[in-house]
């Protein structure tokens, strides 16, 4: 089977995680990516560092970073700089989230990109857009993805504050934001040959996401309100825990056919005659009174004995997976949800695979995250430059060498 980025070169000078994550894919689908860091690593890589200990090797970093080779550059150096510019030359693709700021002044922009690779696919991530009143603001997934799109004040019960969204969850929805628009990019390239200019943030990728809830704000202008576990508009897309503190999602937006259906699993007959609940405007003004009962039901049995039931009756529904259940899934493991990759220091090392497959077409995770600096050498003598130019590069700290 063939790679679908076979050939194609990625240049990575980007932190954190949502370009890099998208990079990560690039490589599992064949692509070669250079990850550019400051001397030390990026800021992701010396957290991690700055809390576990330099030798600790996290997941989270060789998930967002694996399969790419690492070269470290100083680009407040002007030498620096100009060895960005020589990789930059054979690059197909150059992905950045530094803000529009320090690329000016790091000569990083897409005009210098493309004055030095006219045809490469130039792809720059934000919180909030490179240009206009936000685009110096500081931004994480957490702030741009979750707070300023919208989601933060929709998520969540009624009666509760608002969620903290968990760790990365809004850059990894936006990396394959990023993804998708690269490859388009790269489509367009193959037809015009010329290069193009990509750009995509957390807060747009956050409002894509929301579009349900956003487009009906765009059309009523009003806050939509959050749902309430304990007065749902509708019982059966609610979710009740069970005797032995789990819990089970049932989602079953329609009332015909499903409401009929689990009122005989649940032997009720008479709720599925009573005409108050037979339509989902009976349901949401009367089905909230129901909710006391259903929750005593729910609590009477296991979540092993609920399971029978409503697959039994052809219900939707599942339970609220905890994460150690979903790792161990064996329907994922089939399906090659989770790859190992062998790190020098850390041995086998299970992260997750790209969430997509390629019939007949070579996509997998191809290797651990570099470490800071690991292939300087070895990338720049491949580019072309002298040995002894990296290595004098490298004594003078424009360049960095682990």
């Amino acid at each position: 089977m063939s790679a679908p980025l076979e050939g194609i070169r990625v240049l990575e000078v980007a932190s954190w995680l949502a370009a890099p994550s998208c990079a990560a894919l690039m490589a599992d689908m064949g692509a070669s990516v250079i990850k550019v860091e400051p001397p030390g690593g990026d800021t992701y890589r010396r957290m991690y560092a700055a809390m576990l200990g330099e030798d600790f090797v996290h997941p989270s970093y060789q998930f967002d970073n694996r399969g790419k080779r690492g070269v470290c550059i100083n680009l407040e150096d002007p030498e620096g700089v100009e060895m960005v510019h020589e990789l930059a030359r054979s690059a197909d693709v150059f992905i950045t989230n530094l803000t529009w700021k320090r690329l000016e002044r790091y000569q990083l922009t897409d005009k210098d990109v493309h004055a030095i690779s006219p045809a490469a696919i130039y792809a720059v991530l934000s919180g909030y857009g490179v240009k206009g009143p936000d685009s110096d603001r500081q931004a994480f997934d957490q702030t741009a993805f979750w707070a300023r799109s919208g989601a933060m004040s929709v998520f969540g019960d009624r009666d509760d504050g608002p969620l903290i969204s968990r760790g990365g969850y809004g850059d990894r929805t936006t990396a394959l934001n990023l993804l998708a628009a690269i490859l388009a990019a790269m489509r367009l390239k193959d037809r015009t040959g010329e290069g193009q200019y990509v750009e995509v943030t957390l807060q747009r990728t956050g409002i894509w996401a929301l579009a349900s809830d956003v487009t009906t704000t765009l059309y009523e202008r009003t806050q939509p309100i959050k749902t309430s576990r304990v007065a749902p508009p509708n019982p059966i897309w609610n979710y009740y825990k069970t005797s032995d503190a789990r819990w089970l999602a049932m989602v079953m937006p329609m009332a015909t056919p499903y409401w009929p259906k689990f009122c005989a699993m649940i032997e009720r007959p008479e709720w599925a005659a009573d005409e108050r609940y037979l339509s989902l405007l009976g349901l949401a003004e009367h089905g909230p009174a129901l909710i006391p009962e259903l929750n005593a039901l729910f609590a009477s049995a296991p979540l092993d004995v609920w399971r029978e039931k409503l697959d039994a009756a052809g219900l939707i529904w599942e339970p609220v997976a905890e994460l150690p259940e979903v790792v161990e899934d064996p329907a994922l493991r089939e399906r090659g949800a989770f790859s190992t990759i062998i790190h020098p220091r850390a041995g086998a090392m299970e992260i997750v695979s790209a969430p997509f497959a390629i019939r007949n077409a070579d996509v997998e995770v191809r290797g651990p995250a570099p470490d800071a600096g690991q292939h300087t050498r070895e990338v720049f003598v491949e580019a072309g430059i002298a040995a002894e130019r990296v290595d004098a590069l490298i004594a003078r700290g424009a360049l960095a060498q682990r």
